[in-house]
């Protein structure tokens, strides 16, 4: 059976990509900050699936528990065939009225976290084969404070990657969802709504994943889920910053 490391796993899109891969037979390895979550998480996948889920909970903005994951991603005895980076959290205000080192954290997360296991992954995954799925954003392709500009790394890290290790049959996939329904938004404390977007622009869970999942097996650098938003895509690269900047303050994609 291939294994699947998904970071962020106990809830929103982390959740969706366990319960599709194990859909497919794939044996799990979930983390995520909080345990409880986790176990109740592996124990539902286990008894639906018939697969193997085990658990590591790690706070990936903290070195010691980064090193923790990218030690099980760099076994050779028993190594991982997908990685997923998808953990990440948003932060409620703009950039000079957020805590820094609640800043510093959020880098940390999204960019050195993924880094480091991206970089552990590869130490079993060249030559023998593997998959990279980093959950990036259509806010990626937006100027728009720290959490564009990290989603904005893990697209041009991840489409450089893609090229660089084809030849060691290992594909890195940026994942670029936009407005999505999962605790994401909640967690941040808004409320369903209060961001301003009109519903057609919001995605379900189980889509996002299913195409993610579709374009990293097609060996694709970018996947933008939803004609709706590879339009939205399109329109960034040719209206001016100033605008699409602008339109981004209404919502956190």
């Amino acid at each position: 059976m291939p294994i699947a490391l998904i970071t962020g796993a106990s809830a929103g899109l982390g959740a969706e990509f366990a319960h599709q891969l194990a859909a497919r037979g794939a044996d799990l390895i979930l983390v995520a900050r909080g345990v409880d979550a986790l176990e109740a998480l592996a124990a539902e996948l286990r008894g639906t699936y018939g697969v193997s889920a085990d658990v590591i909970a790690a706070d990936l903005s903290v070195e010691a528990d980064v090193e923790i994951v990218a030690a099980r991603l760099r076994d050779v005895r028993n190594p991982v065939d997908l990685l997923v980076n998808n953990a990440g959290f948003g932060l409620p205000l703009q950039f000079a009225d957020n805590d820094i080192d609640a800043e510093v954290r959020h880098l940390r997360v999204h960019v050195e976290a993924s880094m480091r296991l991206m970089h552990a992954a590869l130490q079993t995954m060249r030559g023998r084969g593997g998959r990279i799925i980093n959950v990036a954003s259509v806010a990626g392709f937006i100027s728009r404070s720290t959490y564009s500009a990290c989603k904005s790394w893990l697209i041009g890290f991840s489409r450089w990657a893609n090229a660089e290790y084809a030849r060691d049959n290992v594909t890195v996939t940026a994942v670029c969802p936009g407005f999505t329904h999962t605790t994401f938004h909640e967690r941040m404390g808004l409320a369903r709504g209060e961001e301003g977007i009109p519903g057609i622009l919001w995605l379900n869970a189980e889509d996002v994943v299913r195409e993610g999942l579709r374009d990293a097996a097609r060996g694709r650098a970018v996947s933008v889920p939803s004609l709706r938003y590879k339009v939205v895509v399109a329109l960034t690269g040719i209206l001016p910053r100033s605008l699409t900047s602008g339109v981004a303050r209404r919502g956190r994609v």
